[in-house]
């Protein structure tokens, strides 16, 4: 059994989704670059690596703790290549105004989370481009 119109819906779908995740990963990527300009440094440290359970995936996630200028303790997740390990030492860079949204390893020796940033926001985009003109074809019938 066909369902009308179940092909736009997908196509659509998959449009938001990928534009959703574009924007997020371009927001991340600005907040990133504006802090490494503009924010403060504090020594951190890797508190836990997670990946996948099962080994189904080599997808992991990196967390981090530091400490602010006024003594808080701030955990925080963060994109990190695979040298980073538990325990790995690393600098923090943060806007003392949201130290826990916007505080990152990225930088000197560690730009992973700048590039990873970047990565994920452009293919995101592009898949979503890719969706909006297969969507395009789909509803014109391919006709200019």
């Amino acid at each position: 059994m066909e369902v009308p119109g179940a092909g736009y819906v997908v196509l659509a779908l998959l449009v938001a989704l990928f534009g959703a995740l574009s924007f997020k990963y371009a927001r991340r990527l600005v907040t990133v670059a504006r802090v490494l300009g503009h924010g403060v440094r504090a020594e951190g440290e890797c508190v836990r690596v997670e990946t996948e359970p099962y080994g189904r995936s080599d997808a992991r996630r990196h967390f981090f703790v530091f400490r602010t200028a006024d003594g808080a303790r701030v955990e925080f997740e963060d994109l990190a290549g695979r040298r980073t390990t538990e325990g790995s030492a690393v600098t923090v860079t943060y806007d003392p105004r949201d130290p826990g949204g916007t505080a990152t390893v990225a930088g000197r020796g560690s730009w992973s989370p700048v590039l990873q940033s970047l990565a994920l926001a452009a293919g995101c985009g592009m898949a979503m481009a890719g969706f909006a003109i297969l969507l395009y074809f789909e509803i014109t019938g391919g006709d200019r």
